[in-house]
């Protein structure tokens, strides 16, 4: 599984990000968008088929091209392609839902009541698809409002744009009208050809979509929706089990039966799987992104939570690559929501302060140095000042050892001038210290 690193724009500091689909919906009042239509293009396409305007219809939905498929039942009981509508958008990655919050859009079989259809949804008009079904309660996943609705925007949901969902919803509105109780959306993330089958084979989903894959290839023989059940965790197509006996989504799955003719055409189709599916391993463009399961989507839980905080999060969810590693794009911002543009506030406002403090130590730091530099000065002022006082002067050292009288002078010289001439020095320097002994009493 690659990363979804190219998916991250340019650095920003605030995330434009999807709201959730959280609402709830009533097959109410029309009023508030007028009543919607079925365009002349598809009113054609219905008498061209022989589909009667109230007759049953059945949805299909595919992940990996963003198709919505509307197929409606003719006069001859078989249902035919009526309409295909490009998903505006969708949340998430291929791979089922697990858990609240992971903006997964769901992958599964759901049914859709009258009382499911939104007439008044915040997007324009929606209807819940059935999220958590009995699949989804006995691998224990949550979840609650996922919708298809209008205004292309999403965050778990599939989200059509307002003249689509008009289209869905009014051909949906008339099939209630004609008596269907419930219609059928069957949720792929991708068609489940061999040749896809073949792409995904290393998937960790992979187990997950060959039991879908169960009740694709029952649409794709008959051309009628499947029965669907919930045994042993899985899901079960067509299955015919004896009156009174209940199903148990987590229990044992009862003794039943599946038509003869439809078993005999789902082994022959099966047996050309088997053998397309064989020699497409290693062939097509590579796999897109698929959800590594709850650890992965836990991940993807606890940043929803965090951007609904209105915390600095990553551009993206964070992903868990093929090695397990788990990749988180380096853009940071928030969501532009209330929580998001207060705490970002907030956060201004700290930074501002805490820029202020800083300034303030700096300042503070400044003077204390300008204020120790002077210290260090005058003190180096005062012990040059006192070593100046305690060195010795000329008048002090004459002190110690007086300069001779001019008397004493006056015969040192006349001792010296009366020395024989020739006489060595130390004759004269005796000379010299019997003259003075006598004039200073010696």
């Amino acid at each position: 599984m690659s990363a979804r690193l190219l998916k991250a724009g340019a650095l920003v500091a605030i995330l434009l990000l999807a709201a959730g689909c959280n609402e709830k919906s009533s097959f109410s009042d029309l009023a508030k968008h007028g009543k919607p239509h079925i365009s002349s293009k598809t009113l054609a396409e219905m008498k061209k088929q022989g589909m009667p305007l109230s007759s049953p219809v059945v949805a299909r939905v595919f992940k990996e091209e963003s198709k919505v498929e509307i197929w409606k039942q003719k006069s001859n009981g078989r249902y035919g392609l009526l309409a295909t509508y490009d998903i505006c958008k969708y949340s998430g990655q291929l791979g089922p839902k697990f858990t609240e919050g992971d903006r997964q859009a769901p992958e599964g079989f759901y049914t859709v009541r009258p009382a499911q259809m939104n007439p008044n949804s915040q997007y324009h008009l929606s209807f819940d698809i059935g999220y958590p079904n009995a699949f989804d309660r006995a691998h224990g996943r949550t979840g609650s409002n996922l919708m298809v609705h209008g205004a292309c925007s999403s965050s778990g949901c599939y989200s059509m744009t307002d003249p689509q969902i008009e289209e869905i919803y009014a051909i949906a509105r008339e099939s209630f009208k004609g008596g269907q109780q419930e219609f059928q959306i069957q949720a792929y993330p991708f068609r489940m050809t061999a040749a896809n089958m073949a792409r995904y084979h290393k998937d960790p989903n992979f187990a997950f979509w060959k039991n879908l894959k169960e009740g694709y290839d029952m649409f794709e023989i008959t051309k009628v929706p499947p029965k669907v059940d919930v045994c042993e965790k899985r899901y079960v197509f067509n299955m015919n089990v004896p009156l009174g006996t209940t199903m148990s989504p987590t229990g044992a799955c009862p003794a039943g039966t599946v038509p003869d003719t439809l078993s005999s055409a789902y082994q022959s189709y099966q047996q050309k799987y088997e053998a397309a599916f064989a020699s497409s391993i290693g062939k097509g463009p590579a796999p897109k992104d698929s959800i590594n399961g709850i650890q992965e989507a836990n991940l993807v839980k606890d940043w929803t939570k965090r951007r609904a905080r209105g915390e600095r999060i990553s551009m993206e969810p964070p992903s868990i690559d093929a090695n397990g590693n788990v990749v988180v794009t380096s853009q940071m911002g928030r969501a532009n929501t209330d929580a998001g543009r207060r705490l970002a506030a907030a956060e201004a406002e700290q930074a501002a302060k805490q820029q202020e403090a800083e300034a303030k130590k700096r300042a503070e730091e400044q003077r204390a140095a300008q204020i120790a530099e002077a210290k260090r000065l005058k003190e180096e002022q005062a012990k040059a000042a006192a070593e100046a006082a305690e060195a010795p002067t000329v008048e002090s050292t004459a002190a110690i050892a007086p300069l001779p009288t001019p008397a004493a002078e006056t015969a040192t010289a006349e001792a010296v001038a009366e020395a024989p001439a020739g006489q060595d020095g130390n004759g004269m320097i005796g000379n010299v210290r019997k003259r003075l002994g006598k004039l200073f009493g010696g």
